[in-house]
């Protein structure tokens, strides 16, 4: 079954076994030949084998079948410009941020085919700055910057002299994790950041956070997590100081770091008692109170309670139709209701085939009450 090759090439994937993942997505696309979806993804797996040719023809053999899907042409653009295909990476990854305006990482990208288009034309970015040799440039040691003159930029190329790009300083926010038994907290500490700039996303076991500021080199933060989780049941809120991510996890394993590892680990699992017993907490005792207990205890005050007059009877009549059965329980109703709470049986063959006439205590008389 196709779905059974693509669930084993998604566990390849997630295992690094990319060429596995590519053999299995194969497989899988000779059964479906017109699955978008398994195009796009096998274009992944050949992004990270480097097959940056193959992962175009998947991209596009994917757009083809579904030109809706954005992460095609993320995965497209991509591989173009690993392939230093520049303009058309930047033309594929402007259609795919018209299909999802949301997604800061197709700015990003955008930019930095803009970057690489402009040192194609040879137009240095405003950050550039002139290695020379020191006929043209003061020594190092000269302080003096009096006799520093620009230097034309054909002049610099006729005599062979090198141009150094000076990256812009891409922002670093710290960032650490706790974990519950349940979910593990990322927080990632940057101040200031309005909500609408901030981008997370969620995979099986991939994490994506994006900070997009505009002016500024985007920050992108896309670990491979430890273990999977449910991206579902994930959540992330922008606060004044940081950005709060809470990962549910799909098992309740203990996370001995926040990133996949290589290395053989001892997976932690939290201690389940097969004792049913509710676990007690000494420093609750003062506060909580065993509620069975004090159930049990009130109904056995209620039922050796002693009462007098009125309530020793109405208890009476309430235990009497509590354990009486169906006709009994019929008898009385009828008989309390007809006889205006003067009488009451618990005989249904009595009082079932007549009316029962009210019988008021001596010395006192029965009226009809007047509405």
């Amino acid at each position: 079954m196709a779905s059974d090759l693509v669930a084993k090439a998604k566990e390849a994937f997630i295992d690094d076994h990319f060429d596995l993942a590519v053999d299995l997505y194969s497989q899988a696309i000779a059964i479906t030949p017109n699955n978008a979806q398994l195009f796009a993804d096998r274009a992944q797996a050949n992004i990270k084998l480097h097959n940056f040719t193959e992962a175009v023809a998947d991209a596009n053999k994917a757009i083809e079948l579904d030109p809706s899907m954005a992460k095609t042409y993320m995965r497209k653009g991509l591989a173009c410009m690993k392939l230093e295909q520049y303009q058309t990476a930047k033309a594929t990854l402007e259609t795919g941020a018209s299909l999802a305006p949301g997604e800061s990482r197709f700015t990003s990208l955008i930019k930095q085919c803009d970057e690489r288009i402009a040192e194609e034309a040879g137009e240095l970015p405003k950050h550039a700055t002139v290695e020379t040799s020191a006929s043209v440039v003061p020594p190092a040691e000269s302080k003096s910057t009096d006799n520093v003159v620009a230097v034309p930029k054909d002049t610099q190329l006729a005599y062979g002299l090198s141009y150094e790009v000076t990256p812009a300083v891409k922002p670093k926010y710290r960032h650490e994790f706790y974990q519950k038994p349940e979910e593990v907290v990322v927080i990632i500490f940057a101040k200031g950041i309005p909500a609408e700039n901030v981008s997370v996303d969620f995979g099986e076991q991939i994490l994506s956070v994006s900070i997009d500021i505009p002016g500024k080199v985007a920050y992108s933060f896309q670990p491979r997590l430890f273990d999977k989780i449910i991206p579902q049941k994930c959540r992330y809120e922008v606060m004044s100081t940081k950005i709060e991510i809470r990962l549910a996890k799909a098992e309740s394993v203990h996370w001995t770091s926040l990133e996949y590892t290589r290395e053989i680990v001892v997976v932690q699992r939290p201690n389940v008692s097969s004792d049913s017993h509710k676990p007690s907490y000494p420093s609750s005792k003062l506060r909580c109170k065993d509620w069975d207990k004090l159930e049990a205890q009130v109904k056995k005050e209620e039922k050796e309670e002693k009462l007098d007059g009125d309530a020793a009877l109405n208890k009476f009549f309430r235990d009497i139709y509590k354990d009486a059965d169906e006709d009994a329980r019929r008898a009385m109703m009828k008989s309390f209701v007809e006889s205006n709470g003067t009488a009451l049986s618990t005989n249904w063959n009595e009082v079932g085939t007549k009316k029962v006439e009210g019988s008021p205590p001596d010395g006192m008389e029965l009226k009809k009450w007047e509405y």
